[in-house]
């Protein structure tokens, strides 16, 4: 890792932000922010390690979080990195794939709950000792000033402001990162797709409703998305910014994680697949006949990744039913 200048070790990397040529045939220009190739596989790792290293410097001895995964992993390089303990607390529905994967950045991993929020509710327990820092997965300010720069990188990697920027929404911290962004890149005036699978549609219900709302359960396979209830300030950001909420189907998602690995070679979750299905199954000209996009001649699209994904998971389109 590079030195970030100001004497700390740098643990984020500076992404790539490529047009992609067969994902712009025939449509319009698609550039990808690819969030997926940072070290333990997501966008996650921008805003954790940004809290992770200030919580060390004000005293942290010791990493709590729960996480569906990817939050997990950010913790888990982070502190190996800053040579700070951490505890991972992962619900039930967590591949072990995953759970391995975080066991061999040193960390230790608990298993409870059915549900993020579950296990969450237990890993706010376990933070109780002195020197122990509870780490949220998106809900604080220190992670959402962590996902920010990635627009302002986009910004100078582009050659020119996009149309739209589109996103998935899981409990809103990458949202309310990129919102912030877009702010300081001096993009106030491009819209935003927030995108979600069916059955995890936790933001466009907020939205919808003007207030937070909770899901009695997530049934998308996109389980990255899983939070029942959104941050409050990406709600927020939904009254201050062009947002609009979009849905795709589980199947949608996932087959766009596979055009994704046949187009660029890479693989993600069907998290992630929600915001390339934006383009790969025409949400973009949707919104556009529904008179909320004007002209798009670009789109920015963030491929925040996924580390719960295998050849294998894509082969069998994630368990779901073949018809």
């Amino acid at each position: 890792m590079a030195d970030s200048g100001d004497g700390d070790l740098d643990l984020v990397i500076r992404t790539p932000c490529i047009n992609s040529i067969p994902m712009s045939k025939g449509r319009y220009s698609v550039y990808l922010k690819l969030e997926n190739l940072q070290i333990p596989g997501s966008f996650k790792q921008r805003g954790i390690s940004h809290f992770c290293k200030k919580a060390v410097k004000n005293g942290a001895t010791r990493f709590v979080c729960a996480s569906g995964g990817n939050a997990g992993l950010a913790v888990a390089y982070s502190a190996h990195c800053l040579k700070v303990p951490a505890t991972i607390v992962l619900p039930t529905t967590t591949p072990e794939l995953v759970a391995n994967k975080v066991r061999d950045m040193g960390a230790i991993v608990e298993v409870h709950g059915d549900v993020w929020d579950e296990s969450n509710e237990y890993a706010q327990k376990l933070a109780t000792d002195p020197g122990c820092v509870y780490v949220h997965p998106f809900d604080h300010p220190d992670v959402w000033e962590g996902h920010s720069p990635m627009i302002l990188e986009a910004k100078e990697q582009m050659p020119c402001q996009p149309d739209v920027v589109v996103t998935s929404v899981g409990g809103g911290g990458l949202l309310t990162g990129v919102v912030q962004g877009m702010w300081k890149a001096g993009w106030n005036d491009v819209p935003l797709v927030a995108m979600e699978t069916e059955g995890a549609e936790s933001y466009k219900k907020a939205v919808e409703a003007g207030k937070l709302v909770t899901l009695p359960a997530i049934t998308s396979v996109a389980k990255s998305l899983g939070s029942l209830t959104v941050c409050a300030a990406s709600l927020e950001k939904s009254t201050q910014h062009k947002i609009y909420p979009a849905l795709v189907t589980d199947e949608q998602a996932v087959d766009a994680c596979i055009k994704f690995s046949e187009d660029h070679r890479m693989l993600v979750e069907p998290a992630c697949g929600a915001s390339l299905a934006a383009v790969y199954s025409e949400v973009i000209p949707r919104l556009q006949k529904e008179g909320k996009l004007g002209v798009v001649n670009s789109v920015l699209v963030i491929v925040c990744g996924g580390s719960a994904v295998t050849i294998d998971k894509l082969q069998q389109k994630f368990g779901l039913p073949v018809v």
